[in-house]
């Protein structure tokens, strides 16, 4: 069982960095940290930056990480969110994947989209694990050894690690949501499904669903 934070909740962090695309962890952070009015999370967002300076979104918002990597602990976590930013290329993001690194050996998962996958290839994490990302050859330009395993889906998870594109903000939610128990099966399902397709069915088959799950109050 992961450690608790003084609320009593269980930390999922999210890194944060220059020029990460804001709009590609939304549906996830948002819905772990507050899963419908009156349904409490167990779990808190925490935001994590190379050190604790303030960080410049690709939309132009600025970030006060909550801490530092150096102060974060896979063991302390639930896990790790990495999204998509101009810098995964670059080795100034190389300490975010040391600790990624961590996470996985620690048996904490990780889940990174767009860019970011990027720099999970570069640093051998999707060599033999099914993957996604972009595309397969922008993938392979990072000099990895798994494309045998990527797989053309818009989100993946395998081994500890979910991937995805940058076109899946909410395939990606999905899988982490699933992951972190936020929802069950069938309110996950009518959550996608009500965000994927914006048909009023699934609003009240998600409502129906929640109602089972003790929220007090439904989505206005």
């Amino acid at each position: 069982m992961k450690s608790e934070n003084h609320n009593g909740l269980r930390d999922v962090h999210l890194f944060v960095l220059d020029s990460m695309a804001d709009w590609e962890p939304a549906f996830t952070i948002a819905h772990i940290n507050r899963p419908a009015p009156g349904m409490a999370s167990p779990y808190s967002v925490k935001t994590v930056g190379m050190d604790r300076k303030m960080v410049r979104s690709m939309g132009g918002i600025t970030i006060q990480p909550d801490m530092s990597l150096d102060e974060l602990v896979p063991g302390k976590s639930s896990m790790l969110i990495l999204p998509g930013s101009e810098l995964w290329a670059d080795t100034i993001a190389d300490p975010a994947l040391v600790k990624a690194r961590d996470f996985v050996e620690s048996g904490v998962p990780i889940a990174a989209i767009c860019g970011a996958t990027f720099g999970l290839a570069r640093v051998g994490l999707l060599d033999d694990r099914r993957h996604t990302s972009n595309d397969p050859d922008w993938l392979a330009s990072s000099g990895y050894h798994g494309i045998a395993n990527y797989v053309q889906e818009p989100a993946v998870e395998d081994g500890g690690i979910i991937t995805a594109s940058v076109t899946a903000s909410l395939e990606f939610a999905r899988l982490i949501l699933g992951r972190l128990g936020i929802f069950s099966l069938n309110t996950l399902n009518a959550w996608y499904n009500l965000y994927k397709t914006g048909n009023p069915e699934y609003y009240f088959e998600f409502m129906e669903a929640l109602r089972h799950e003790g929220a007090k109050q439904v989505i206005s």
